[in-house]
């Protein structure tokens, strides 16, 4: 039988075979543009000043324009050894740690209240809840700075005036904690309150038919079942607390109370400036913070706390029974003490036409009150300028920070670009620097930089979208990860180019998201007095800054209250469009 066989092939000599494709250089730049342009950009803004802070903490100066040491040295923190400062580390561990404990167990109550209880007015609760966090912290110091004092405040005058003898001094360790507390209560309230809104109720029902009481439930099935929404609060209401500067600057200093912050702001600003050691104790400030954030991804590690699943989500409300009034009468007198107290004290200070008071009944007498401050500060030309330079630094940072943040957060969710995960990584790592080292870093930063920004708006734009890159990332985020994808692809099928379907798709359907986040990032720059401190002139002044200078020069009191209210009222309005907004 005869057999097919295939004609013989031709011998190809190796050097003319076909090469496996490689992946060309110009692919490799294609990959690498976009997320490189934005590391960059992220590390200007974020990785220098922070690593400017690492260099000065371990060589013998500072950062300056053609002075940059590289003479290592550990003496620096030597300056541990001091008693000062020790004392400043234990009174920063002991305010954020106490502190943090009541606001937690402050914003926890509030939050079951509102979303699990039957107690009248939940709404309004909510609000309660809510309320503090529209308040910028460094105001309500402030305003109990005037209602607390313990020679001239407006509690203890009346005190005096109904024959009472209840000591308050606000400017101590129980106050700066009282303070803290109030106004770092609403984070928890956030994150528990959405929790107990979408926990499962199939557990709580099981317990209910095993015998368990209302009380047991909550203790063994509810509060355990929230307990990663009440760690991450917890971690992020220390860490708060931990690095804040303005409070432990307004209520710590007239009490001789030092912690870590002021501890670093009165060292750079000493004379001569002691920028080194200052940066020591940053660095310092700094592995605390990353090293509590360990912990909380430690406790939360390898635990299932998965409550909401694909079933429709009915509680039912836990009775309060004839706790009800009395629980009401409480969150009524959270409310008094972290809102209407505050407010009507520099109400109060704003019309007071006598700088010593003894009685509050001078208020009532003739020409006792007299509120043309408001009017004086509207007319002013520094006012005006002040809030000019707030609202200019704060728009163009918002819009900055809102396009930054959807260009790395659309590389990180909706490309393939090389480098995407690092882009996330870095525009993250604000949330482990503390403000005030960050400013001390951004201060050096812009003064080695050749670019002539010190001393203008420019660099306070730069410097709030440095600090709040990981809430715009995050924002934006969210928004990304909510809008499908198809539709975008869709577009570009039919012949419209990515950038065109982003601009025209994307960019529509996340047209909420994106006013959101620039909503938030406007109420967060209006509000940042840390970072500012480092960077302005006599030039850049901004309205934060303005009522912080008014207050610290007691001369001005009445024009700082004034200030104080106004600015008030105009964040509650910026807190009130996203709800809005929410509700469209």
């Amino acid at each position: 039988m005869a057999t097919l066989t295939s004609p013989p092939q031709p011998q190809v000599p190796l050097a003319d075979a076909p090469k496996p494709p490689r992946r060309s250089n110009v692919s490799w730049r294609k990959r690498w543009l976009t997320s490189g342009v934005l590391l960059v950009i992220l590390a200007v803004l974020i990785l220098v000043p922070a690593a400017l802070v690492l260099l000065a903490a371990f060589s013998g100066s500072v950062p300056r324009p053609g002075n940059i040491s590289f003479d290592l040295t550990l003496d620096n923190f030597s300056i541990f050894k001091a008693a000062q400062v020790q004392d400043a580390f234990l009174n920063s561990m002991v305010l954020a740690i106490c502190a943090t404990v009541l606001a937690c167990g402050i914003g926890a109550s509030l939050a079951f209240l509102a979303a699990r209880s039957d107690i009248p007015v939940p709404k309004f609760i909510y609000m309660i809840g809510l309320m503090p966090l529209f308040l910028p912290s460094y105001v309500g110091a402030l305003a109990w700075s005037i209602l607390g004092s313990p020679n001239a405040g407006l509690l203890n005058i009346a005190q005096q005036d109904l024959g009472t003898s209840v000591p308050l001094d606000i400017y101590s360790m129980p106050g700066m904690i009282f303070v803290f507390a109030m106004y770092y209560s609403p984070y928890t309230f956030l994150l528990v309150h959405g929790a107990m809104s979408l926990m499962s109720p199939d557990l709580e029902e099981a317990a209910r038919v095993h015998g368990a009481t209302s009380r047991g439930m909550l203790r063994l099935v509810s509060f355990p079942l929230a307990l990663p929404a009440l760690i991450g609060s917890a971690i992020l209401t220390f860490t708060l607390i931990f690095e804040n500067f303005p409070v432990a600057q307004v209520l710590g200093t007239p009490g001789g109370i030092d912690t870590l912050p002021t501890a670093i702001f009165r060292l750079l600003n000493a004379t001569p400036s002691r920028g080194n050691e200052s940066a020591a104790i940053a660095v310092v400030l700094v592995v605390i913070v990353v090293f509590v954030t360990w912990l909380q991804n430690r406790a939360l590690r390898k635990r299932s706390f998965t409550t909401v699943t694909g079933k429709g989500v009915r509680q039912k409300k836990v009775t309060l029974g004839r706790a009800r009034i009395p629980v009401l009468l409480l969150a009524l007198v959270f409310f008094l003490l972290s809102i209407v107290l505050p407010i009507a004290a520099l109400v109060v200070t704003a019309g007071q036409t006598s700088p010593y008071m003894t009685s509050l009944s001078q208020l009532t007498s003739a020409g006792g009150l007299d509120f043309s401050s408001f009017s004086d500060v509207l007319d002013s030309s520094s006012f005006r300028e002040a809030a000019f330079n707030s609202a200019v630094v704060s728009v163009f940072a918002a819009v900055t920070g809102t396009v930054l943040a959807f260009v790395c957060g659309y590389v990180v969710y909706r490309s393939k670009a090389s480098g995407r995960g690092l882009v996330e990584t870095v525009s993250m790592v604000p949330l482990a620097i503390p403000a005030v080292v960050l400013g001390m870093g951004l201060l050096w930063t812009w003064l080695v930089m050749p670019i002539p920004l010190y001393g203008t708006l420019a660099v306070l734009v730069v410097a709030f979208i440095a600090v709040q890159s990981p809430q715009g990332f995050r924002g934006v985020a969210s928004s990304i990860l909510a809008t499908d994808r198809d539709l975008e692809d869709s577009a570009v099928m039919l012949g419209a180019s990515r950038a065109t379907a982003i601009s025209r798709v994307t960019v529509p359907l996340m047209k909420a998201g994106l006013l959101s986040t620039f909503l938030l990032l406007l109420m967060l720059s209006m509000r940042e007095l840390t970072v500012p401190l480092f960077l302005y002139t006599s030039d850049t002044e901004i309205l934060s800054i303005a009522i912080y200078d008014a207050f610290e020069n007691g001369g001005a009191l009445r024009e700082a209250a004034a200030m104080s209210v106004i600015y008030t009222a105009f964040m509650f309005v910026l807190s009130y469009i996203p709800r809005r907004l929410a509700r469209q």
